[in-house]
């Protein structure tokens, strides 16, 4: 029966238009006999909503899994920085290509306007190493911070601004998740005194986003691995740290490594 569950939460979601029956119906291609009203049960029971309703919500996620390949998705986070004149509250800016998980720091600094956007959107946009080229659709919500200007500049480069509804923050999830993880896992543990102190870690945190974190959502792997998984249990273990310790990074010595540093010293 669990695997009855399973496949009709399943269908249910990967199929947002199907209703009982037709999941009835799939389930008896498989070889399982059982009621509309029992797929109704199930389904109920797990929260999953009617396919008209269903199939509604669902209209935003399958927009993003058709288009994951030429879409970005962006967001500002604020950041307390010391400074000589107290503390001031800085903004970075961030775009995430979605396809490869590649996280790009678009902006830091404390003034945010018209003119600074303009010029961000215009470096995003370049046709030359423009983080946006081949893009097609940038996500965003509707904060003020993403100004006219900016939307201006990217809509005559051929990518639409894509904002989300007011008080859904689901819609700009993965955005969303970055923000979490870059302050739980490094800027909350850290003081700021001075617009590089911040731009260091910032940077720091990136590279190791890239290169050394699993990620849950890329079945735990690592998206820009600096070597090869080592399948082994053999070799070395190497820790590699970042600010300090507070980010650190686990690998097993290669063993052409150990055998280039062999023939060095032999």
């Amino acid at each position: 029966m669990v695997i009855i569950r399973e496949l009709c939460v399943k269908f249910a979601d990967e199929n947002p238009s199907w209703g009982y029956q037709r999941i009835q119906g799939a389930l008896f291609n498989l070889g399982y006999e059982l009621s509309k009203t029992t797929v109704g049960n199930i389904l109920r029971a797990k929260g999953i909503i009617p396919a008209p309703e269903r199939e509604k919500k669902s209209n935003w996620k399958q927009f993003v899994r058709s288009h994951m390949a030429t879409m970005c998705v962006a967001d500002f986070l604020t950041v307390e920085v010391w400074t000589m004149k107290g503390l001031v509250r800085y903004h970075v800016l961030f775009v995430m290509n979605l396809a490869k998980r590649k996280v790009h720091i678009a902006h830091v600094g404390c003034q945010v306007n018209g003119e600074v956007m303009a010029q961000v959107a215009r470096n995003l946009t370049d046709f030359d190493d423009g983080f946006l080229q081949g893009m097609e659709y940038f996500v965003c919500d509707n904060d003020s911070l993403f100004t006219q200007e900016f939307e201006q500049i990217l809509d005559s480069s051929d990518v639409d601004l894509i904002r989300t509804r007011v008080a859904t923050p689901q819609q700009n999830g993965f955005a969303e998740r970055f923000v979490k993880s870059i302050k739980t896992e490094c800027l909350n543990n850290l003081i700021f005194f001075g617009e590089n102190s911040l731009r260091r870690a910032v940077d720091e945190y990136v590279e190791h986003y890239h290169h050394e974190r699993n990620h849950q959502s890329l079945d735990n792997l690592i998206p820009f691995p600096y070597a090869p998984r080592n399948e082994g249990q053999n070799g070395l273990i190497v820790k590699t740290e970042r600010l300090g310790g507070l980010l650190n990074y686990y690998a097993r010595e290669s063993e052409s490594s150990k055998s280039r540093e062999e023939a060095l010293t032999g």
